[in-house]
């Protein structure tokens, strides 16, 4: 055996299991949909940002068909890379395509992790934008790249516990939050400037990114058992789990944050809605909760894109240098795939994040 197959990664067949990939996709999907996508929607549309979520799961549906159809056929840690080379074979569109999806998520797990940042200094100083949030954000980025350095099943495992205690603990937010709230009507007559048409599709783009996390699951075809079926399960159990979730959730916030308050605490916009509806207890509920939620978005991000450009370069598709690393390929991409979101957590604020996000989607 020589040097190059020897860097080849051997995915653990079956080693991944239905309820592990939901874990993972609503790990990326939840994270960022509710906890950092909330605030930045109603700044662009007003008061309809609940509305635009339904609409992004609408258009997201018809891309998760196609999903479901090509992962049923070619399962594969690859994921959309494999389906591109599938499709259109070893070309330039197949590498640029597959690297600004890789890219897109890259940044979007950038985006988490300064998130994870905003929430977690409500604990100790609401308000705060400081350097402590880029340096939390960091910080969760190395303990994500330590638990993917890990076995499967340590990673299902944690995705796992994380997704039952988040999706619990949103459920039980969004139905307090409705349940205190004066009504739960919510006034669509309020508006800012430009939030006409324009505005909302513009939320509309953004919102499809709360479930763009699905992509993630196709990641593990060479990893989970059944994958020509349950690829395509977890994909439609993640989105319909989602899309309940994102609705209630979004109809708590509008009941219990004015429009203004919403868009000035855009960053940690659940956290500030908390506070009104259930005082400083719900406050740390829901920064903690947060905390865990984006958390992991993030180990799930990096297990999907690390696979993701490993697969590419195993295909020829992309360049690799080992920089003097052992270990195989995958574990190279996974040091490339944390280092670069080190890099946009520590020096791009959510906002700047949110955009490049748009551009490479």
């Amino acid at each position: 055996m020589n040097k190059n197959e020897d860097r080849k990664q051997h995915y653990r067949k079956d080693s991944l299991t239905l309820v592990g990939a939901v874990a993972l996709g609503t790990g990326v999907m939840i994270g960022a949909g509710i906890f950092a996508l909330t605030g930045q929607m109603a700044e662009m549309t007003g008061a309809l940002f609940p509305l635009a979520f339904l609409s992004a799961a609408l258009i997201v549906t018809f891309s998760a068909y196609s999903y479901v159809k090509m992962s049923n056929a070619y399962p594969s840690a690859g994921g959309i890379g494999m389906y591109l080379y599938k499709a259109y074979g070893g070309t330039l569109p197949t590498a640029f395509n597959a690297l600004l999806m890789y890219f897109s998520m890259v940044i979007a797990q950038s985006f988490l992790a300064r998130t994870f940042g905003s929430y977690s200094m409500q604990l100790f100083e609401p308000g705060y934008h400081g350097i402590m949030v880029p340096a939390l954000g960091v910080g969760v980025l190395i303990v994500a790249f330590l638990i993917n350095l890990s076995s499967n099943r340590l990673i299902e495992g944690v995705a796992s516990l994380i997704g039952f205690v988040k999706i619990t603990g949103i459920i039980v937010f969004g139905v307090a939050g409705v349940w205190v709230a004066d009504n739960i009507s919510v006034d669509f007559t309020q508006s800012i400037a430009d939030s006409a048409v324009s505005g909302f599709l513009g939320a509309t783009a953004l919102g499809v990114l709360a479930f763009k996390g699905f992509t993630t699951i196709t990641n593990s075809g060479s990893e989970l058992k059944d994958p020509h079926h349950n690829v395509g399960r977890a994909i439609m159990i993640s989105i319909a789990l989602c899309v309940v979730i994102y609705t209630l959730v979004g109809f708590a916030v509008a009941s219990n944050l004015s429009l203004n308050d919403n868009i000035a605490t855009q960053d940690y916009s659940l956290a500030a809605a908390a506070k009104p509806a259930l005082g400083d207890y719900g406050l740390w509920f829901t920064v903690i909760l947060a905390m865990l939620a984006t958390a992991g978005g993030i180990i799930a991000s990096i297990f999907a894109v690390s696979r993701m450009l490993a697969m590419l370069t195993e295909m020829k598709l992309v360049p690799h240098s080992h920089f003097g690393m052992p270990g195989s390929i995958q574990k190279h991409t996974l040091v490339y795939t944390v280092v670069i979101g080190i890099v946009l957590t520590a020096f791009l604020t959510c906002h700047a994040l949110q955009h490049w996000v748009l551009f490479s989607t």
